[in-house]
């Protein structure tokens, strides 16, 4: 298909959709009744608009076709496969022996498929082929098999056959870190007494050694809380916070810490908020005075009210308090967009075959407080596809996801007024479907299938794993402890700004969403995942620039950024300006228009600053009308204002594939405030951060550098 896919249609014409492909690929199964019912509408297009009509007949349905074919046994070789280098029938070596699971297409009722399937394997059976298992559920038949290649060759030629592919590769790490004793740990790393803090906003945090030197102090809100964590999702929380990626440390063989750590139990041993206090109060209390207190300015909270989902209306009153406190205190704030699990009962299959449509259903909105706009709302990607070697060889156990594709319990946006929500995503584990016991396992259950961090209860083990967005919520906020330590006075906008600005759609993500189209990919991932090395540095070919200021509402302000000669000249290959915007407006939950100050930027080229004033400047009656800009000044930038302007973070880019040399070597970006509700101030905080990009191998860097130091 080049347009729609348009299911509905198909459907209508009883044609029964099997699968659809990143590559707008559908494969369709039909009786010939229906297929004499689809050719009649391609005759009657064919024959041409009738008279007194402009258009052929089914001109929307036909014209998005782009070919039709037969599914060919290249076609149902597998990812895995294909990843190993068997791109045609003709690579798999006739009496080389395979290991493969073998699917077969969801055909219609249970007892057809069972008898589908029995005939394939009697026929692998006899032709010499071992089957290990089998698996018929509601929608998935599959079984597993040691074949020759010849043998496989002959089955990717069988019409029922969907797919051929390698088993999933098992996670042995996990298994093995989760066995591991305090005699066995790598060596850990000092951390200096001024590295930033971060505050874990949640059940406490324990004394685990490998914390208990690094926690500079714990709180409990209310104080009869105590600071205990008895629950012990604070500890996994800090655990990721301090680590970033835990797993990785482990097989480099060294275990680097990031940041210090204090702590505030505002949910009690059973994980629940205290009856005598409300949560905003809760929140206000704990943030304040462990700012205060320890001079924290890094937070997570990976908690939500799994009672109140953001349907796109008004934000909540705990939303609201935590973009009150990042505004009133300039501290950075991440929370986790929330978890769903998305299938049970009879339909638990689903979550495998209807993955990732279901990402998108009202009931995986966002969670309350995730629809705060002056804070760092994280959803998750999978770290792999979860399958442990003790699962390895049972074809029941299905993984759903594969590496940085998205989490199948991450809730999506948009935020307020369509902002985007969330705004970056992390690794936070994955569920895989386990037939044997009739449920989706996560790494609470199956090591493997989560995010690996410490046990809350050291004395019995000393790591656990977890899945969840509250795993994914704190490797940002490792990030932005990173962030600190490189720039000790960097504002929250600046932070936020740096992290944003950072992140891009992992390829697999984008794959994966790909036909669930641009809106529903920003929904669900958000700007991407966050890059710590792109963030805090600069390289040879791409250079940041960043500004920390304020501004007078409806006045703008106008940076002047340099251009070298190497940047504009096409032959050195692509290169991409990105823009990001963060500010921090004031709120009111009680209001539609729920931030009281917006802000906006362009890009212009080509022109001399005196006229790009001119345009933008506020005019009386006698100056006349304003001068107009050509379109030809203004950088497209991506996505554009409509778009990027709903939110307190603002990203986007201009790519460039030819020559600019033309506009100059000097471009003028323009950031504008307009005032709202919020008469009672009368400036606002930003932070801008500019990303010149070369893909070609140029010293862009030294080049800038040199242009600043001249301009100084």
């Amino acid at each position: 298909m080049t347009g729609a896919l348009l299911e509905e249609e198909w459907e209508r014409l009883g044609l029964t959709v099997l699968s659809s492909d990143a590559d707008r690929t559908l494969v369709l199964f039909a009786s010939s009744e229906d297929m004499r019912d689809f050719r009649a509408r391609l005759d009657a297009y064919q024959g041409g608009p009738p008279p007194g009509q402009k258009h052929a007949p089914y001109v929307n349905f036909v014209s998005g076709i782009e070919s039709i074919g037969s599914v060919e046994p290249r076609d149902r070789i597998g990812p895995r496969l294909r990843e190993e280098g068997f791109a045609d029938v003709e690579d798999f070596v006739a009496q080389t022996s395979y290991l493969v699971d073998i699917e077969l297409w969801d055909l219609g009722e249970r007892r057809l498929r069972e008898r589908k399937l029995e005939d394939v394997i009697r026929y692998v059976e006899a032709r010499g082929g071992d089957v290990f298992d089998r698996y018929v559920g509601p929608s998935i038949s599959m079984f597993r098999a040691r074949l020759t290649g010849e043998l496989l060759r002959t089955l990717l030629t069988v019409e029922e056959i969907a797919a051929i592919d390698l088993p999933p590769a098992p996670d042995v790490t996990t298994a093995e870190a989760l066995d591991m004793v305090m005699a066995d740990a790598p060596p850990l790393n000092a951390v200096a007494d001024d590295a930033p803090l971060i505050g874990i906003i949640d059940s406490g945090v324990n004394d685990h050694p490998f914390l208990a030197d690094i926690l500079v102090g714990s709180i409990g809100v209310p104080a009869d809380l105590g600071t205990a964590d008895v629950w012990g999702h604070g500890t996994r929380v800090a655990g990721v916070a301090v680590f970033g990626d835990l797993r990785a440390q482990l097989d480099a063989g060294a275990l680097q810490r990031g940041a210090r750590l204090c702590a505030a139990k505002v949910v009690n041993d059973q994980g629940g908020f205290d009856d005598r206090r409300l949560v905003p109060s809760q929140m206000r209390e704990a943030i304040a005075t462990l700012y205060q207190r320890f001079g924290c300015r890094v937070f997570v909270i990976a908690l939500a009210d799994r009672r109140r989902v953001f349907d796109g209306g008004k934000v909540g009153t705990w939303a609201a308090t935590l973009d009150e406190l990042a505004r009133e205190l300039d501290v950075v704030i991440v929370v986790s967009s929330g978890n769903r699990s998305p299938r049970g009962g009879n339909r638990l299959e689903q979550a495998v075959t209807e993955y990732p449509r279901y990402l998108l259903e009202d009931a995986n909105r966002l969670f309350e407080p995730a629809g705060a706009l002056n804070v760092i709302t994280v959803g998750a990607l999978a770290h792999g596809e979860g399958l442990d070697p003790d699962r390895a060889d049972d074809v029941r156990v299905r993984a759903i996801t594969r590496l940085h594709e998205p989490a199948p319990f991450s809730r999506i946006g948009p935020g307020p007024g369509g902002a985007t929500k969330p705004d970056v995503v992390e690794i936070g584990g994955t569920l895989i479907f386990d037939a044997v016991v009739a449920r989706l396992r996560g790494g609470e259950d199956v090591g493997s299938a989560g995010v690996l961090t410490l046990h809350h209860s050291y004395l019995d083990q000393l790591f656990t794993a977890g899945s969840g967005t509250s795993y994914a919520a704190p490797r940002v906020a490792f990030s932005a402890a990173q962030i600190m330590t490189r720039f000790p006075q960097a504002s929250a906008n600046l932070v936020r700004a740096l992290i944003v600005g950072s992140a891009e759609i992992p390829p697999p993500a984008s794959e994966r969403l790909q036909l669930l189209g641009a809106d529903a990919t920003r929904a669900i991932v958000g700007h991407g995942l966050v890059d710590l090395e792109r963030a805090a540095f600069s390289d040879n070919a791409r250079v940041t620039l960043y500004a920390e200021d304020e501004i007078a509402l409806d006045h703008f302000a106008v940076y002047r950024i340099p251009i070298p000669e190497a940047f504009q000249a096409g032959g050195n290959g692509e290169r991409c300006i990105r823009v990001t915007l963060a500010f921090d407006p004031p709120v009111r939950h009680t209001r539609n228009d729920y931030a009281g100050v917006g802000m906006s930027f362009r890009l212009v080229r080509g022109c001399q600053p005196d006229l790009i004033f001119d345009h933008y400047r506020k005019r009386d009656k006698d100056d006349g009308p304003f001068p107009e800009l050509a379109p030809r000044y203004n950088c497209n930038l991506v996505p554009g204002p409509q778009l990027r302007e709903k939110g307190t973070v603002q990203c986007a880019t201009v790519t460039f594939k030819r020559g600019v040399e033309e506009y100059g070597d000097s471009y003028y970006l323009v950031v504008r405030c307009e005032s709202g509700w919020a008469t009672h101030v009368d400036r606002q905080q930003f932070a801008i951060v500019v990303e010149l990009l070369q893909k070609a191998d140029v010293q862009l860097y030294e080049r800038v550098r040199q242009r600043i130091r001249v301009q100084a």
